[in-house]
């Protein structure tokens, strides 16, 4: 028997598809208890759980930081204006005012 490996996904908001799909969101930051992606890795990327991938990503580099570590050219990165506007989103999107919670970033290119 033949089990069939489950690709790797990685979610995103909807409003990240355009700027993922642009080249212009290269990073992401996320709040997982342990990091899920390694480097070198393709992943999946999708805008829910179960849903058809928009793209797929390679890891180029993985670490942990504050939130606060963000400069502005990583908030441009993450496909926002500054570091405020990176901010909003990402209270919005994880529902907390943490206030320098501990993050892992991901950086990643599209690839074809």
């Amino acid at each position: 028997m033949v089990l069939e490996r489950t690709p790797l996904v990685i979610v995103f908001q909807p409003e990240h598809v355009a700027p993922i799909l642009a080249g212009r969101k290269t990073q992401t930051r996320r709040l997982w208890a342990r990091c899920r992606v390694r480097v070198g890795g393709v992943h999946a990327c999708v805008t829910r759980r179960f849903g058809a991938p928009f793209a797929r990503v390679r890891i180029l580099a993985v670490r942990q930081e504050p939130l606060g570590a963000m400069s502005d050219d990583d908030a441009r990165c993450c496909g926002y204006e500054d570091r405020a506007g990176y901010r909003l989103a990402f209270e919005r999107i994880y529902g907390m005012r943490t206030p320098d919670p501990l993050v892992w970033v991901i950086d990643f290119e599209v690839v074809t």
